[in-house]
């Protein structure tokens, strides 16, 4: 028995001993142990890394559909007359019947318009003036070059450029939208008779011509052109 009881003491000191040296081991925390699988937890965390990630997404800004409106439809037109003019209640009026309606666009194109309009009539050329003019402005100008042509006459011309065009009315007539511009250009231009001799003009000095034009265009129309529909000299 004193054998026996010698044995179990030494056995539970022995498995005390290696106990602790296990906890020692295995029982210690260091702060780097790795954390145990929880799906759920998993799963959320999935989550806010798909929603961290989604906020360094830049999203591009939407199409706005046809015939919805811009969150300013008006910005373009108060920034080149100012609000509460006449000017500036004609343009948007303007702007009312047709969105897509730019007055800087319009002014640019009414520039290359102008420059075509007196070079064409300079050379006498009908086809251009046709798709620029109204009728009744087209009749003028056509009837203008043929009694040119009748005296043999020819004009010389030379267009330097413009310095001025500035829209000065803008109204809706019924369907019809109409702008007035008044434009400071300069032109060398001289008339000739048969003989070659100048009767009219310099065909070496730069004239400044001031002309006051009136554009017009019909909002119902597809047709996206404007035309000339009236012209008066600035004195």
């Amino acid at each position: 028995m004193g054998f026996f009881d010698f044995g179990t003491i030494f056995f539970l000191i022995a498995a005390v001993v290696i106990f602790f040296q296990l906890r020692n081991v295995l029982g210690r925390r260091t702060g780097s142990e790795r954390p145990p699988f929880d799906p759920y937890s998993a799963s959320r965390t999935r989550e806010q890394d798909a929603g961290q990630k989604s906020e360094n997404v830049v999203s591009l800004p939407r199409k706005r559909a046809p015939g919805e409106p811009a969150v300013d439809a008006y910005a373009e037109i108060d920034a080149f007359a100012k609000p509460d003019t006449d000017l500036n209640k004609g343009l948007r009026t303007i702007k009312d019947n047709d969105p897509s309606f730019d007055p800087k666009g319009f002014v640019d194109g009414a520039k290359m318009a102008y420059e075509m309009i007196v070079m064409a009539y300079a050379d006498g050329d009908r086809k251009t003036l046709k798709n620029l003019l109204s009728r009744e402005v087209f009749d003028g100008f056509v009837a203008a070059i043929g009694e040119r042509e009748a005296k043999a006459e020819k004009i010389q011309s030379s267009f330097v450029g413009i310095d001025k065009a500035d829209i000065v009315a803008a109204e809706m007539k019924g369907g019809e939208a109409h702008i007035t511009l008044r434009i400071v250009s300069e032109l060398i231009s001289a008339t000739r008779d048969k003989a070659g001799a100048v009767i009219d003009g310099d065909p070496e000095t730069v004239a400044e011509v001031k002309d006051v034009w009136t554009f017009a265009r019909d909002t119902r129309s597809r047709d996206p052109n404007w035309k000339l529909v009236a012209t008066e000299e600035e004195d």
